[in-house]
């Protein structure tokens, strides 16, 4: 099919360069304000397993068109997939119009973007041809990845009430659907609300564990053997169970507001959003008030090293990260921050700017906690997970260590002669 791919987010790199990889003719169009020439270089493309390459190489054989501008193109497609950022509805509309006024043959359009509730059919009605449609199919990407998830579907969400559009898609689709048919298909409204829902369930999981993690903590209890009980419940399950110092990212949180706009749109009150997302800002902070309490609030001076920056593993991104709000509340304290990061570094110092208090790293973890009083886990890289217990004990004057995602055994840990404090674990040496 001949496939026109518009937006300069992940979504739309993966697709561009999945569809081209199984025989699409795909002209990938990004977002003006962030061509190719710069998306290439990002850092968080870059750490995407194997995409980068596939796009060159797919650009190579000629079966995918990087272009800069739609009067570059031929003016007739089978699909146009809009993959943009949910600020960008007015590019979508726009280019919606342009091609489907200089279309000759039938066109679907593939809102892949998270617009609101209802968007999918207002890029309908751009279309203004009989015949042409446009179906729904959520953004079910993951950083880190990306490629994996979109060649290997545990599903697609499709909305579409046309029985030829969603012959259409499965067609376009078809290479990675063979294993088993992993279309679900509803109206297009239900797919929008449904990829907001999903996520908002597994935010409610996360902050629910985190109240019970505080509640743990003031009893005395081990939050992870809790956390086993209630997985082993069938009705339960494991996943997204674990408790943190707060989740970030660019499309978890951002899913939550819109959800919460959606309800508050209609007229209903997000009492429950809302207090997901207050109880994950507060989150954001407990490993600051941990760090306090240690210290009888005398932090003043003090030398601390943070171990992740990213707002999770295998991502160079920091957006709504934990610690930025850890930082400014570090900052205030008068704390040196000593910080390790195996990709998101240049994301950080863009984003506090060169700070007096702030030192990176981004080699031997173990060089940021020389001289500091203690370590901080925010993000559970896989380097993090067995560090030199010895030589950690070594670098840090006071031994503590604070885990903001639980990836240590407290009494192992303990026994290495150090301090441990995790989000509803502790133990002493």
């Amino acid at each position: 099919m001949r496939v026109l791919v518009h937006g300069s987010e992940l979504s739309s790199a993966t697709a561009a360069a999945a569809l081209a990889s199984v025989g699409h003719q795909v002209s990938w169009y990004p977002y003006p304000e962030s061509p190719w020439s710069t998306l290439r270089d990002s850092g968080w493309l870059q750490r995407e397993p194997g995409l980068v390459e596939q796009i060159e190489s797919s650009a190579r054989t000629r079966s995918l068109n990087i272009v800069e501008s739609l009067s570059e193109e031929p003016t007739d497609y089978d699909i146009l997939w809009i993959a943009l950022a949910p600020d960008q509805r007015a590019a979508a509309q726009t280019c919606v119009r342009h091609v489907a006024n200089h279309q000759q043959s039938p066109l679907i359009v593939v809102n892949n973007s998270t617009f609101p509730v209802g968007d999918t059919e207002n890029l309908e009605q751009a279309l203004g041809h009989e015949g042409q449609v446009a179906v729904s199919l959520p953004d079910m990407i993951e950083e880190g990845r990306a490629w994996h998830i979109f060649t290997r579907p545990e599903r697609w969400l499709l909305g579409c009430e046309d029985a030829k559009a969603e012959n259409q898609i499965r067609e376009l689709l078809r290479a990675f659907n063979r294993r088993a048919d992993v279309f679900q298909c509803m109206s297009r409204r239900a797919a929008e609300l449904t990829k907001l829902a999903v996520n908002g369930m597994l935010a409610t999981r996360i902050s629910y564990m985190n109240e019970v993690a505080g509640l743990a903590d003031s009893l005395g209890v081990d939050v992870e053997q809790v956390r086993q009980g209630m997985g082993a419940d069938s009705r339960i399950g494991y996943e997204y169970l674990y408790p943190g110092c707060g989740f970030g990212g660019p499309n978890f949180s951002r899913d939550l507001m819109r959800l919460a706009d959606v309800q508050s749109a209609s007229g209903r009150d997000s009492v429950l959003l809302e207090r997901v997302l207050d109880i994950n800002e507060h989150k954001k902070e407990t490993l600051f008030r941990k760090l306090w309490a240690h210290f009888h609030g005398q932090l003043k001076g003090r030398t601390v090293a943070i171990w992740g920056a990213a707002f999770k593993p295998g991502t160079a991104r920091i957006d709504h990260a934990p610690v930025l709000t850890l930082l400014k509340a570090l900052w205030a304290q008068d704390v040196h921050v000593r910080v390790h990061d195996p990709a998101a570094l240049p994301a950080l110092l863009e984003q506090v700017g060169e700070h007096p208090l702030l030192t990176g790293f981004n080699g031997d973890p173990l060089e940021a906690c020389k001289g500091a009083d203690a370590l901080l886990l925010v993000t559970e890289w896989k380097q993090y997970w067995n560090p030199d217990w010895r030589q950690l004990r070594d670098a840090l004057k006071e031994c503590l260590v604070l885990d903001g995602r639980n990836i240590y055994d407290p009494t192992y840990v303990a026994a290495r002669g150090l301090t441990y404090r995790g989000i509803g674990r502790r133990a002493d040496p």
